[in-house]
C-alpha cells in the first residue's frame, strides 16, 4: 500500500455541537469500516458457550495467545458440566499460557456450574442474565450478544475506550458511560461492527505509545492527529496487521 496522503485535521472537540459531532463519529465509523472490511471477532469458537469461555481467558492477554489454548480446551470440556466438574489442575495446565490461570479456572469452574444450576446447561441470550455469571461482566456480555447471538452491543474494552476518547466522541472514563455515550451517536444496528472495526484499529494503527498518525485513514477528522508518529513512512512501519491464524488477510495491509 503507498503511504497514505494525510491533511491535518480542522476539527476539535471543544468546538463541536452534539451534532456535529455525531455526523463526523459516524462518517469516521463509515470510513474505518471501509479499511477493514474484514472486521469480525478474532476469538475462535463455534458455539455461544467457547465464546463465553474464551472471552473471559482473554482477559491481559491477546486474542492470539486465547486461540493457541482453546483447540485443547474445547475439546476436553464440551458443556457446561464439564467445567463444572472440571479437575482444577488439569483446567489450569491448559489455560496456563494465558495468564491469571488460577482466577480464571476459578471463574471457569463457577461459570459452568452455574449455567447449569439456572439456565440448563445453556447460554442465555439476554445482557441481564449474561452479567449475573461468574467472570461475565458487560464486556464479555456485548461480545457474546452480538457474535453468537446476533444481538447488538458495544464492547468497551481498553481498544475501544482509548479511541473514542481520543477520536473526541466522548470524554467518558467509566466503560459503562462510555458504552451509554457512544449508544446515543450510534444506531443500534451498528453496534458490534463499530466495536469490531474501532478495537481493529487501535490494534493496528492508533497504538496505546505511539500512534500512527501518518498512516491513520481517518486522520483528518481526529482531533488528537498528532500525537503519535506523523511521517507517513515511519508511521506505516508503525502499523500492524498480524491477524490470527485462521482469520481473513487485511487485503491492502501491505
Amino acid at each position: 500500500m503507498p503511504p497514505l496522503s494525510v491533511r491535518l485535521p480542522t476539527v476539535g472537540p471543544m468546538s463541536e455541537t452534539p451534532l456535529a459531532r455525531t455526523r463526523r463519529a459516524r462518517r469516521m465509523y463509515r470510513e474505518l469500516a471501509d479499511f477493514y472490511p474484514y472486521a469480525q471477532c478474532e476469538l475462535d469458537f463455534s458455539t455461544p458457550l467457547e465464546l463465553l469461555v474464551a472471552t473471559i481467558l482473554s482477559a491481559q492477554t491477546t486474542d492470539v495467545g486465547v486461540n493457541k489454548v482453546t483447540p485443547t480446551l474445547f475439546a476436553r470440556y464440551l458443556d457446561a458440566a464439564a467445567y463444572a466438574a472440571a479437575d482444577r489442575a488439569e483446567l489450569e495446565a491448559i489455560i496456563l499460557p494465558t495468564g491469571f490461570f488460577r482466577a480464571k479456572a476459578d471463574s471457569l469452574i463457577k461459570l459452568g456450574a452455574a449455567l447449569q444450576e439456572r439456565f440448563g446447561g445453556e447460554v442465555p441470550g439476554r445482557l441481564a442474565d449474561l452479567v449475573t455469571l461468574p467472570g461475565v461482566g458487560r464486556k464479555t456480555a456485548n461480545v457474546v450478544l452480538g457474535n453468537a447471538f446476533g444481538v447488538p452491543g458495544l464492547t468497551v474494552d481498553t481498544h475501544f475506550g482509548r479511541l473514542v476518547r481520543r477520536f473526541g466522541w466522548t470524554q467518558e472514563e467509566d466503560p459503562v458511560k462510555v458504552e451509554a455515550a457512544i449508544g446515543e451517536i450510534f444506531p443500534r444496528r451498528d453496534w458490534t461492527m463499530l466495536s469490531h472495526v474501532v478495537i481493529f484499529h487501535g490494534r493496528r494503527i492508533c497504538h496505546a505509545k505511539r500512534p500512527a498518525c501518518g498512516g491513520c485513514p481517518v486522520a483528518r477528522l481526529c482531533p488528537s492527529y498528532g500525537i503519535g508518529e506523523t511521517d507517513p513512512i515511519a508511521a506505516l512501519r508503525l502499523r500492524k496487521f498480524e491477524l490470527a491464524p485462521g482469520h481473513a488477510a487485511a487485503p491492502d495491509a501491505r
